[in-house]
């Protein structure tokens, strides 16, 4: 997610009319009779998953052939690309959508005045609990969570086992340990995707904030000036397991983009990625019942504190209050998650681990990856997700530094005092 120039962001957007299949410029004609009383009401949805682009268009077919008059206009933007600078240009340009995403906390707070108040809605009680605070403020609830989602290093159980890899690794010794099997077999361990700053700045920098020992405390002092990020145990810990990343790296890691990242590890040109369940349908495409699964990122050597998984709430869904079709969209996100065919688009189509209490996910929908986050999850073997409570941009920035480290052009000591300027610049 690097920062784009205005000609690349258009790029961009263009692009994401080709992977949803359908651009808001083709749909004037029905947009125009949105907010009237006849006529066919279009939904312009804007929304970055990527990995459901193709789901989503065979959505749009069975719930216009089941809502006459209805039509939704699906965008996507995600991936390799800016999500939150597409979103902002698309209200720049006056062509708003009336359903879009945005995460929770920081985010929330910037885009609360578009934002429709959906606490008299349905779903809101049947949410998970971990759900419900990143999205919500003053007592009102302002978006619908798109799914639950873990991550750590997704890996090949098939070329762990060539390697002679016969115990999980859940210490940072028993990782650097396995890495090195791999490469003595001639098994590239790790493919790395860090010319993407999401991956650096928001994933991989998270878990050295959940790993505190009180992540919300940590986030405070660094707001208020009395924590740091030079010195912090966790931080230094932290670094310790990067630096082993990009010792077993594949080549060029700066030049591996997302695409190329998730096309290596299917084709079996790596053993180990940084990604998350949601990769489970790409993985599919490429390399159908692949034998993989999700381990832990340790940052030290206790076992019992790294095996856990990192998992929040990506995303929300959201309605722009000032949408002309409001009903129309709340009805949408209803069905979505109330209606048996909504429900079977979650958990199968979408292969996502639901948010809501009632929907129930097998192992046979969610995938190989999905079940193992949906294990830890209900062993309670879980880090936070504390990205969403960075500053506004901050993780574009800590991406960008941390890429300056991976081409040795700073060193650790240098690096933290970059992240601590920006945060100290950026925090409200």
């Amino acid at each position: 997610m690097k920062k784009r120039t205005k000609m690349a962001l258009a790029s961009v957007l263009a692009l994401s009319v080709v992977l949803a299949g359908c651009g808001s410029k083709t749909d004037k004609s029905a947009e125009g009779a949105s907010g009237g009383s006849g006529g066919t009401k279009t939904i312009h949805i804007f929304q970055f998953k990527v990995e459901i682009a193709e789901a989503l268009n065979k959505l749009k077919a069975d719930y216009e052939a089941s809502h006459p008059g209805v039509k939704l206009d699906i965008q996507t933007v995600g991936g390799g690309s800016d999500y939150g600078a597409a979103l902002k240009a698309k209200f720049a340009s006056g062509e708003e959508p009336d359903i879009f995403n945005v995460g929770g906390y920081t985010d929330l707070d910037t885009w609360q005045a578009k934002l429709e108040d959906l606490s008299g809605e349905k779903w809101v009680s049947d949410m998970v609990d971990v759900a419900k605070d990143q999205i919500s403020k003053d007592g009102k609830v302002y978006g619908m969570p798109m799914n639950l989602e873990g991550y750590g290093f997704v890996y090949n159980k098939d070329l762990f086992k060539k390697a002679g890899i016969t115990d999980i690794p859940k210490t940072l010794t028993e990782l650097e340990a396995a890495a090195k099997k791999l490469q003595d077999a001639g098994i590239t361990p790790f493919v790395n995707g860090y010319q993407e700053g999401w991956i650096l700045g928001q994933h991989s920098l998270n878990v050295a904030f959940a790993h505190q020992k009180d992540p919300g405390a940590y986030i405070e002092g660094l707001n208020n000036g009395t924590a740091k990020f030079a010195g912090n145990e966790q931080m230094d810990q932290f670094m310790n397991l990067f630096d082993l990343t990009l010792k077993y790296s594949n080549k060029n890691p700066l030049t591996t983009d997302y695409n190329t990242e998730m096309t290596m590890f299917a084709n079996g040109q790596a053993a180990m990625t940084q990604q998350g369940n949601w990769t489970q349908v790409q993985i599919d495409g490429i390399t159908p019942n692949m034998n993989i699964g999700i381990l832990p990122m340790p940052i030290n050597d206790n076992a019992e504190e790294n095996d856990k998984l990192l998992v929040g709430v990506p995303n929300n869904w959201v309605i722009n209050k000032n949408s002309k079709v409001k009903d129309d969209a709340k009805e949408f996100l209803n069905w979505l998650v109330t209606s048996d065919e909504g429900k079977n688009y979650i958990t199968k189509e979408f292969k996502f681990i639901p948010a809501f209490k009632s929907i129930n996910a097998t192992e046979e929908d969610l995938g190989a990856l999905g079940a193992e986050v949906l294990k830890y999850s209900k062993e309670n073997k879980l880090l936070s997700w504390q990205f969403a409570r960075f500053p506004e941009g901050a993780w574009n920035e800590f991406g960008a530094s941390m890429q300056g480290y991976i081409a040795g052009k700073t060193d650790k000591a240098k690096l933290f005092e970059d992240f601590q300027k920006t945060w100290d610049n950026l925090k409200k």
